[in-house]
């Protein structure tokens, strides 16, 4: 269903351009905090601050760049972005062949690419929007879910190999230079596109972003699908870097094999993300919210078990693959909800400030893993946001989620 569907030539190249970078960025998964610990040896709170200082900055640098993005062609803006990550991942090798990479820069390139992050999908987004016509959007969002979640699965074992024979700046490089092919795959984009146009007033203001966040919390069902995806992003990422800890450091495991305890998993994707539009059409929105929105969290307390040996790898795996199955359903229609509930001249900021919030969200409850984590152990703070995550589905919308056409100008 997911791959048959034609979209058109230009989202054609949309997609290849986000595939070539998501399967540069899967095989670069986790490498700053590879790095950190592989080559800096840097112990469990600093990985967490690198996990969580950057994008709680870059979070901040994408604030102001919000309702500059929203009255700018997308295009050009995805390019930028694309081209900045690239450099940013670029200086880190070379820092290194002179000797001079530290945490410091580690910190400003996940800033940077935090920021750049928030800012290309942003752009994306809205560009998606008016690309592919409203009952293909979540087709469309569907194949790149697919598409992120197939590169993970591929990229984790090659990026893990590299590691093994070449040190993880390998897989830094191949990451910078996927940004840069991105960067070309969305120049070849045909088709005029229109500068969007504010209503009044310079498009660029210190309240630009709120009005964003106006229209998230000012809409009850986004309100609560906002607030949920805060706490899950939040917890979920914060087990990354403590995981890296307990596997990496504490257990012994070596790099290849934890790529691959989140590689296989992601296989799960293809599944979740083909079966999303049957799905909803099956169930409903409503019901994909409340099942799979509280299914996916429901495994992440297994992480505290994780042991040595075969059996500790197969315990990841086997939560992972849950988590993975689920998330890939739901994302591709929570996207998909979202971008129907927003009307087009508040795309970007909508977007933006979800993302920022995801991001804020992201750090805090790193920067708090790590520093549980520094004073009880890995396995224990993996073990608090196992507990914590199982209340996140409270928030989840309750009531019957409405459609996109009962919003004025959603479309």
């Amino acid at each position: 269903m997911v791959g048959r569907r034609p979209l058109g030539r230009q989202f054609g190249w949309l997609w290849a351009a986000y595939a070539v970078s998501a399967y540069g960025s899967g095989l670069g998964f986790g490498a700053l905090p590879l790095i950190a610990v592989l080559v800096l040896h840097a112990g469990p709170a600093e990985v967490s601050a690198l996990s969580a200082v950057g994008p709680a900055v870059g979070a901040l640098i994408a604030v102001p760049l919000a309702p500059w993005v929203e009255f700018r062609r997308k295009r050009p803006v995805m390019i930028v972005m694309d081209l900045i990550r690239f450099a940013a991942l670029a200086s880190v090798p070379v820092a290194h062949a002179f000797g001079r990479l530290g945490i410091a820069q580690l910190l400003v390139v996940s800033a940077v690419l935090a920021a750049a992050r928030i800012t290309f999908g942003a752009a994306s987004g809205a560009y998606l929007k008016a690309l592919v016509r409203p009952d293909d959007l979540l087709v469309a969002n569907a194949r790149f879910e697919s598409t992120n979640w197939s590169s993970i699965a591929v990229g984790p074992p090659l990026g893990g190999a590299a590691v093994g024979l070449f040190g993880p700046l390998v897989t830094v490089v191949a990451d910078a230079v996927s940004y840069l092919l991105s960067a070309l795959g969305i120049t070849a984009i045909r088709g005029r596109e229109e500068a969007p146009r504010p209503a009044g007033g310079s498009p660029v203001r210190a309240g630009g972003l709120i009005d964003g966040w106006r229209h998230i919390m000012g809409d009850p069902d986004l309100r609560a699908l906002y607030l949920n995806n805060l706490l899950v992003s939040g917890l979920i990422m914060a087990t990354e870097p403590l995981l890296a800890v307990l596997m990496l450091r504490r257990l012994g495991f070596p790099a290849w094999q934890y790529g691959l305890a989140f590689a296989v998993p992601c296989l799960g994707g293809l599944i979740g993300s083909r079966l999303a539009r049957r799905v909803v059409a099956r169930h409903g929105r409503h019901r994909v919210f409340r099942v799979v929105g509280t299914l996916r969290v429901v495994w992440l307390i297994g992480l505290a078990f994780v042991r040595p040996g075969v059996v500790g790898l197969l315990t990841v795996m086997a939560v992972e693959l849950a988590v993975v199955v689920n998330m890939s359903l739901y994302t591709p229609v929570l996207a998909t909800y979202r971008l129907e509930r927003t009307p087009r001249h508040l795309v970007a900021r909508t977007l933006s400030a979800w993302s920022i919030g995801q991001q804020s969200s992201i750090a805090v409850f790193t920067a708090l893993g790590g520093l549980l984590a520094g004073r009880t152990g890995p396995r224990t703070a993996l073990a608090v946001v196992g507990l914590l995550v199982l209340l996140t589905p409270l928030l989840l919308p309750r009531g019957r989620a409405p459609g996109a056409s009962n919003t004025p100008g959603a479309r």
